[in-house]
């Protein structure tokens, strides 16, 4: 068996490591992910309003009624609108601000052309008047569902702007003008060739069938993408390639899920919408079904691998590794119990740290899938949340949703087991030694 987890360990090292790591490299993914990461405050505090306006307590309809009259629920899905429904907005400026760092031009003038790109393409309404104002571009674009047009167009519109800085096609201004000025007039060109490609293309698309360009992309990316990453076979592939990137040291949570996060945005917001409107909720794998379910203690499902060194481990370093690692497992964080036993590149422990989640995902999944625990309901709660709660709150107030994951803590420590007396019996004759 040894050997056998020492070649792997080879491969992994050798092999797939160093592909990985180019990949978490590239200037672009990283733009993506952290201008995404922007709406996560405003989602959270949306979901907080959509929580209380569902909150599955007895009599809390009648005393919210009673106190404060029949529009009561509408008037506290009053954020949730202007927070949820303005996803792809927040994430176009958060893309665009990043990759345009990254570049090292200016960003503010980045986030202005991006954003007016994306409104530009995005279908309005029109005054008889011929005049449209912003009030007319309808949510549905503005939210999940305009998320992968956001990042298409922050791409499209801060690439064009890099270029045509790097050639010097821009209006230069004098010396002594002050530098706010000087960069209003740098950006006026490339604002200029940006905002007339994008006219162009929704002209064009308004001739076609297509109609626009979120047509477009919702056809040819945001469905197949989604589609596919709603399925058993998909999240499992996610989960082993997230949990072989940890075992290599990689954080493999930033890089897959900040890759996949524009499809996981979309399921949550097509959730939440099911929700709100009292629907079936549609979707299983979301970032929710991820770190609410998955991810008990962390990436791997460590929670109860620290349960057992705190409290059955026999070998000093190991209790010791497991006192310090419960207090930050409870809320999610494992980097102590990661680097600490360690787990990475562990010949031991790699094992049941892939094949948990694997367990874990399938028992969830399916669990979901016949209806035995209900689905995310699009509420965003914190990734540290404990626990049990974290369940109860993601499916807007089940206890099944507290119950699977206890079962998932059970089940991730039943696969943890057999390999840790392995360890703890190697660190007891190594303590003994010394």
């Amino acid at each position: 068996m040894y050997r056998i987890m020492n070649k792997i360990m080879d491969f992994l090292e050798k092999k797939f490591m160093p592909i990985a790591s180019r990949i978490a490299q590239i200037k672009l993914l990283q733009a993506i992910r952290d201008g995404i990461i922007l709406t996560m405050p405003l989602l959270i505090v949306g979901s907080l309003f959509l929580i209380l306006a569902f909150l599955p307590i007895p009599g809390y309809d009648e005393f919210m009624l009673h106190n404060f009259g029949k529009m009561w629920r509408i008037k506290l899905l009053y954020p949730v609108g202007v927070t949820f429904d303005i996803m792809a907005l927040i994430a176009c400026i958060g893309i665009s601000y990043h990759l345009a760092e990254k570049h090292k031009v200016d960003p503010l003038s980045v986030v202005a052309i991006s954003l007016s790109s994306f409104l530009l393409v995005t279908p309005f309404n029109m005054r008889n008047d011929l005049i449209w104002i912003f009030k007319g571009i309808p949510f549905e674009y503005t939210g999940g569902q305009g998320l992968f047009v956001a990042i298409l167009i922050s791409v499209f519109s801060t690439e064009i702007f890099r270029l045509l800085i790097q050639k010097n096609i821009v209006i230069k201004m004098p010396p002594g003008v002050p530098p706010a000025v000087a960069k209003t007039f740098t950006a006026l060109i490339p604002a200029l060739i940006v905002l007339t490609l994008s006219w162009i293309i929704k002209l064009f698309f308004e001739t076609t069938t297509f109609l626009h360009v979120h047509n477009v992309v919702n056809i040819l990316l945001t469905a197949p993408i989604t589609k596919i990453g709603n399925t058993y076979l998909g999240i499992i592939t996610i989960m082993l390639i997230i949990q072989l990137l940890w075992s290599t040291g990689l954080h493999g949570s930033a890089i897959i899920v900040g890759i996949i996060s524009p499809m996981l945005n979309t399921l949550i917001d097509q959730n939440r919408i099911a929700f709100q409107g009292g629907m079936p909720i549609p979707n299983i794998v979301t970032t929710q079904f991820i770190e609410v379910w998955i991810h008990i203690g962390g990436s791997g499902g460590t929670l109860p691998l620290a349960l057992i060194l705190a409290f059955k481990a026999k070998s000093r370093q190991l209790k010791d590794i497991g006192r310090l690692s419960l207090g930050p497992g409870i809320f999610n964080i494992n980097e102590p119990i990661i680097f600490g036993m360690p787990i990475v590149m562990n010949p031991i422990l790699i094992l049941p740290f892939i094949l948990s989640p694997l367990v874990t995902t399938t028992l969830t999944y399916f669990s979901m899938h016949y209806g035995l625990v209900p689905k995310p309901s699009g509420i965003i709660i914190p990734w540290t949340t404990p626990p049990l709660l974290g369940g109860f709150l993601a499916t807007g107030g089940n206890i099944r949703g507290a119950l699977m994951q206890l079962v998932n803590i059970f089940a991730a420590g039943i696969i943890y087991y057999p390999f840790f007396k392995i360890l703890d019996k190697q660190k007891c004759s190594e303590e003994l030694v010394e």
